[in-house]
């Protein structure tokens, strides 16, 4: 999840969201027995503890109730044990109505929490502020001292935008009426998500130094609303200030008016708000007959879809697959097409480098075939003898006869032929002429 303020959702209308922290014993049975107490006297209709996550100190309650005697309200508390430098449990209260949320409604915490005096072993300590020490919520916060504390008190608390902090500057010292807390003159809507800083009149200058980081000042006499961290869309500090704040026990109307305009603002949902209504909606069981038969349809429904869907993909998948079938089977009936007529004469005719092969095989046989002619023996300087096809049967006394293979002996020539005088078809002689004894008879006869 983005921690990005443009990527998280706003405040619904509908939501009422407040967190704090318990410091007594065993809040889990606080918790129990004031749900029971208003189940009894009809203020809430019913109240449930669901069985929560695996971490076993985490503790989760759900409470349903009509407010306006018609508008359903569904909220879930989730408490949550601590570890570190804060002491207890800090719970979160996210309630959703079925209509816009209207601050004349009873705050979801004084339905959870005892709203009262303590009783019953609860030292009422369950309106701690959830990250800053020393505050709470019901009462009057006194600023400290100290500047350097001041600053820091005010930082820290400005960070938390799950509540409102407003800072109060006394113009002189009120009497016994003005040291109330101005948040039990606020309305029931308001009342448990406002946290009051009051500064006393000489640190006017201080304060004002400890919220030049918030880019807000506080009039004197007067009180301002600080900004959280994302501040809402359209948030200008000078809207919301009130420039005089009578603390004289009644209602500050100036400032009421600003809490309302400031509280309407589209502000970022902070990011565990945005978890707890989630778990809200999605894992809600506090529910009555009618809403468990709705939720059963809508399941019915949703599964129903679903299995159509699933039929739809196999008889997509199975006609896929009949249709590939089948043009595999035909692909396999059907013969090699055979080449057009220009590829098979193409194929026919022997390519470049094949008649090039051919050429240089022809050239060499030739050129095999064809020996260097030598002046013949006894023969003019321009006479050669141009040896015949049959060299290779020539005797070893030079003369120019040859034994044939047939056995027919003759006289060579230079064509291969002689005449009976031993005179070649050149005009040559071969000299003294032997005639051959083995043909001399053929001749005679």
């Amino acid at each position: 999840m983005s921690n990005s303020a443009s990527d998280r959702a706003t405040v619904p209308p509908t939501l009422w969201a407040a967190r704090g922290r318990h410091t007594g014993p065993a809040p889990e049975e606080v918790l129990r027995r004031t749900l029971r107490r208003h189940k009894e006297s009809g203020d809430i209709d019913d109240f449930a503890e669901p069985s929560g996550p695996e971490d076993a100190g985490r503790r989760v309650f759900e409470a349903r109730w009509r407010a306006g005697g018609t508008v359903t309200v569904r909220a879930r508390l989730t408490l949550v044990p601590l570890v570190g430098r804060l002491a207890g449990h800090e719970w979160r209260i996210v309630a959703e109505a079925e209509h816009p949320w209207d601050e004349a409604w009873p705050s979801p915490a004084s339905l959870f929490w005892p709203a009262d005096a303590p009783s019953e072993g609860d030292d009422g300590s369950w309106d701690h502020h959830a990250t800053v020490a020393g505050v709470r919520f019901r009462q009057l916060n006194a600023l400290p001292g100290d500047d350097k504390e001041m600053r820091r008190r005010l930082r820290e608390a400005a960070r938390d935008s799950w509540c409102v902090n407003v800072v109060v500057h006394e113009a002189m010292t009120p009497d016994e009426r003005g040291r109330l807390p101005l948040a039990r003159l606020l309305p029931p809507g308001l009342r448990h998500r406002v946290v009051e800083h009051r500064a006393a009149p000489q640190q006017l200058r201080a304060v004002n130094w400890a919220l030049k980081d918030l880019g807000v000042e506080v009039p004197r006499g007067g009180a301002v609303l600080l900004p959280p961290d994302p501040a809402p869309v359209g948030y200008d500090g000078r809207e919301h200030s009130v420039r005089s704040v009578f603390l004289d026990g009644s209602a500050p109307a100036e400032l009421i008016t600003a809490l309302r305009h400031f509280v309407t603002l589209p502000r970022p949902l902070p990011t565990d708000a945005e978890e707890a209504l989630k778990d809200l909606r999605d894992h809600w069981t506090l529910l009555t007959l009618q809403e468990q038969l709705e939720r059963e349809r809508r399941l019915v429904a949703m599964y129903a879809e679903a299995l159509e869907s699933m039929t739809n993909s196999r008889d997509l998948y199975k006609q896929a697959a009949e249709q590939a079938l089948e043009a595999l089977s035909a692909y396999r009936d059907v013969p090699a097409p055979a080449l057009p007529q220009q590829q098979r004469s193409v194929s026919r005719t022997p390519g470049a480098l094949q008649q090039l092969t051919r050429t240089f095989e022809r050239l060499k046989f030739t050129a095999k075939g064809q020996r260097p002619a030598v002046p013949a023996p006894g023969g003019s300087p321009g006479t050669l003898e141009q040896p015949g096809p049959a060299d290779d049967d020539v005797t070893s006394g030079g003369k120019g006869h040859t034994h044939g293979t047939d056995g027919i002996n003759r006289a060579d020539g230079v064509d291969g032929t002689s005449t009976a005088d031993g005179t070649d078809s050149t005009g040559g002689t071969d000299g003294a002429a032997e005639p051959d004894h083995a043909g001399g008879a053929a001749r005679s006869s």
